[in-house]
């Protein structure tokens, strides 16, 4: 077995892990206890790791921790944490002297030894991934679900058999380094993301590129054909290209013919399902939708298609309905860490929002923005580093008709004030186009505040 072929070749190689947060924990414990000699490297303090700590120790592990984590970094092998760019000088000396770089994601592609289907993207990709996996689940498949959603899944391969499927959701951080591709790889769309981290946005777009690059003639990738960016990528395709499409006909994919939803290969088509058959709101989750189809036709049936999304009501995060109160729907839409995010939630309702945005840039340019929320927004509440920047994007575009524009201190005032303001029928929804990390650990714990001060009002 594969698997067991690999952690038999670390057996007499000293290993280093950076990173001990939730995702390397497993893997950590994986490679003790098969006696490898591994050193656990973090920024975090022995005080902030807390027990982990000692149980790492406990089990014979090395830790190196502080702000010189980096130092001495001479192991055979290192596996690199996703958000770590790999060109970092301490990881570039490591490999000159002779050090293998890789990461829990990489490994685990190596060795699985199921078919993979993998989904990247600007938007789109987590719903897009549990689409996948929950209807290959209704159709009977044994589904292993991974990377950036689920759990890691390379400490768990030896339980995967061979007829199973891995569905991952993979992050450009993961793919830079990336020299294998999935069986299936989706693009659900490309813009520019997290250019705080990539050099530009043509770095980030060869990361995701990764996805396909590596196929065989025998794979399929699966591309968006009403974004620029991901058109000109099927053409490189190495496999089959299918294509889906919200606008056109295609002659390979899915696409949208008013309101049905059409399959269509080898010059036959079939309507799989209506628009109307789609509970969750807004055209982004139709292009999920469109992409899941495209990936699943012939491996689940039409039925299954049309019963699950009819009572599929999304992923947490993802313009979630947190309640309705007094006749007023709050939504947390806490994923929208980028302006495009937040412009398709905003266009996913028929009426004018009261939008509270704003949190920690990334670099990215927020111009785009500020005609959406004109259109689309009634209120907008600003809070975080980003507040004045979205600010200036609204009040500088050309149908800026004197929104009204408030700064808020937190998420409570922003509350507080929203409740006061908003009358029945209307929609509150927190949808930051920013990055968490000025006040929160990730987006999920912002969307977990956010929710519970909103169901705290009376």
């Amino acid at each position: 077995m594969i698997f067991e072929a690999y952690l038999t070749s670390l057996q007499h190689k000293t290993v280093s892990v950076i990173g001990i947060g939730i995702s390397n924990q497993p893997l950590l414990r994986l490679l003790l206890s098969r006696g490898i000699s591994v050193t656990a490297r973090d920024r975090k303090s022995r005080e902030d790791l807390g027990i982990v700590a000692e149980q790492l120790e406990g089990l014979g592990c090395r830790l190196k921790l502080g702000e010189d984590y980096l130092q001495d970094l001479r192991e055979d092998v290192i596996f690199r944490t996703p958000g770590m760019r790999p060109d970092l000088p301490e990881l570039q000396e490591a490999v000159q002297r002779g050090s293998t770089l890789t990461s829990e994601m990489e490994v685990f592609l190596e060795v699985c030894p199921c078919p993979v289907i993998a989904v990247t993207g600007s938007d789109g990709k987590t719903t897009t991934t549990t689409i996948i996996s929950e209807l290959l689940k209704k159709a009977g498949r044994n589904v292993h679900v991974g990377g950036n959603i689920g759990h890691p899944l390379l400490a768990e391969t030896g339980a995967i058999q061979p007829e199973d499927i891995a569905v991952l959701e993979l992050s450009s951080f993961q793919l830079m380094t990336m020299s294998r591709s999935p069986h299936i790889a989706v693009i659900t769309n490309l813009a520019p993301n997290h250019l705080d981290v990539h050099k530009d946005f043509q770095e980030y777009v060869s990361a995701k590129e990764n996805i396909f690059t590596h196929q065989s003639i025998q794979d399929i990738a699966v591309f968006n054909a009403d974004n620029p960016i991901t058109l000109e990528e099927a053409g490189r395709a190495v496999g089959r290209a299918r294509l889906f499409s919200r606008k056109q006909e295609l002659e390979d994919g899915v696409f949208l013919r008013g309101n049905a939803v059409i399959a269509r290969h080898d010059g036959t088509e079939r309507q799989v399902m209506t628009v109307e058959d789609i509970k969750l709101p807004g055209v982004h989750n139709i292009e999920n939708y469109l992409a899941a189809i495209a990936v699943v036709d012939g491996l689940v049936p039409d039925g299954v298609i049309r019963d699950f999304a009819r009572s599929f009501g999304g992923v947490e995060h993802r313009i979630e309905l947190i309640r309705t109160r007094n006749g007023v729907r709050w939504y947390n839409d806490s994923i929208a860490s980028s302006p495009s995010r937040t412009m398709a939630g905003l266009r996913s309702f028929r009426e004018k929002v009261i939008l509270i945005a704003g949190g920690k840039d990334k670099g990215i340019s927020y111009e785009s923005l500020g005609p959406v929320i004109n259109d689309h927004v009634k209120l907008l509440l600003l809070c975080g580093a980003t507040a004045e920047v979205i600010r200036r994007s609204v009040e500088q575009a050309d149908n800026y008709h004197g929104l009204e524009i408030l700064n808020v201190e937190d998420y409570q005032e922003a509350v507080s004030l929203a409740d006061r303001r908003a009358a029945e029928g209307d929609v509150v929804i927190l949808s930051p186009a920013s990055t968490s990390f000025d006040r929160f650990a990730n987006f999920m714990e912002r969307g977990r505040v956010f929710k519970e001060i909103v169901n705290r009002l009376p």
